[in-house]
């Protein structure tokens, strides 16, 4: 194949070496699936309804949660279809879509995770002037910016790495359109300028997470100095989650498109996909529901309303 016109779909390799293991993969894949759906729809569902979460931190959280589905709903529902059928086929086109949907979901959260750390940074460390700096317009702003600069991002990543000859065939041992598996089809002396564009996002993405180890340096300095013990309980509640989402998140991601070709193997690239593209969006509701006490609280509090809804549903209707 000349160059990447001539490419009519991709391969995805992973998981098709026996019958067995495909299915063991749908089935693992399906269960990560269902509980990102459960618990990013329960986080949504419960800072929509419940007006006391109609701040800018669960503000911020909501579109969190609705990049998280994005992203996974991205790549491991075409994975399960490819098991289920025996088939390990996606299109040029489709190809083309999933990866810009999935850098977009991804580089969007990552720059949503940094305004988050700003937004704990002046609720902690300034809170008379948090009304000042984070209002609902100021709020609206920056998750706007976020998106936006994700899309930009995306847009970039995408047309750069598909203008890029492919010239060793079209199989990926990923099981998703990823660029690094994308870059290894490219002709030698091509790829290097799509790795230019990857090294100034990871420049850009290195910088976001010294800001924001900077500001949770702050923060905990802050935290430390707060006399009352429920109040320091309360500001550890709402900032470890976060900065263990965001250490997960970048270590994982960075590591897979950085690491040295010495260290690549089709498991290593495999098992480090799986952690920063389907483990956060599951684990990410479980991180931020059992550390903040007010979120938990609202959550209960909508699951019990509604079921006592459902309970007095059939006296009332008679």
């Amino acid at each position: 194949m000349s160059n990447g016109s001539s490419i009519t779909q991709f391969l995805l390799l992973a998981f098709t070496d026996t019958r067995e293991l495909q299915l063991l993969h749908f089935w693992l894949f399906l269960g990560i699936y269902l509980a990102a759906l459960l618990g990013n729809g329960l986080i949504i569902t419960t800072i929509a309804c419940d007006q006391h979460l109609h701040t800018p931190m669960y503000f911020f959280l909501l579109n969190l949660s609705l990049l998280d589905l994005g992203s996974i709903s991205t790549t491991v529902p075409k994975s399960m279809a490819n098991s289920l059928w025996d088939t390990c086929a996606i299109s040029y086109t489709g190809c083309v879509a999933q990866l810009f949907l999935f850098v977009f979901s991804i580089s969007t959260e990552y720059f949503l995770l940094t305004v988050m750390a700003y937004d704990r940074h002046v609720a902690i460390c300034k809170p008379l002037h948090y009304g000042t700096f984070l209002g609902s317009r100021a709020s609206v702003h920056m998750a706007a910016a976020a998106w936006a600069t994700g899309f930009l991002n995306a847009l970039l990543q995408t047309a750069n790495t598909f203008s890029l000859p492919l010239c060793k065939g079209n199989a990926l041992d990923q099981f998703f359109c990823e660029i690094p598996q994308i870059l290894k089809l490219s002709c030698s002396d091509a790829y290097l300028r799509e790795l230019g564009l990857l090294a100034v996002s990871i420049l850009v993405a290195f910088l976001c997470f010294i800001y924001i180890m900077l500001s949770y340096v702050q923060i905990f300095r802050a935290v430390l100095r707060i006399p009352s013990e429920q109040g320091r309980h309360k500001a550890f509640s709402t900032c470890l989650p976060h900065l263990a989402v965001v250490s997960l998140f970048v270590i994982t991601a960075i590591f897979a498109h950085l690491k040295p070709p010495s260290m690549s193997s089709p498991s290593l690239d495999l098992v480090v996909s799986v952690l920063y593209s389907l483990v956060p969006p599951a684990v990410n509701p479980l991180i931020y529901s059992m550390r903040n006490q007010e979120l938990k609280g609202a959550l209960w509090k909508l699951i019990a309303g509604c079921l006592s809804k459902r309970m007095n549903y059939p006296s009332s209707s008679l």
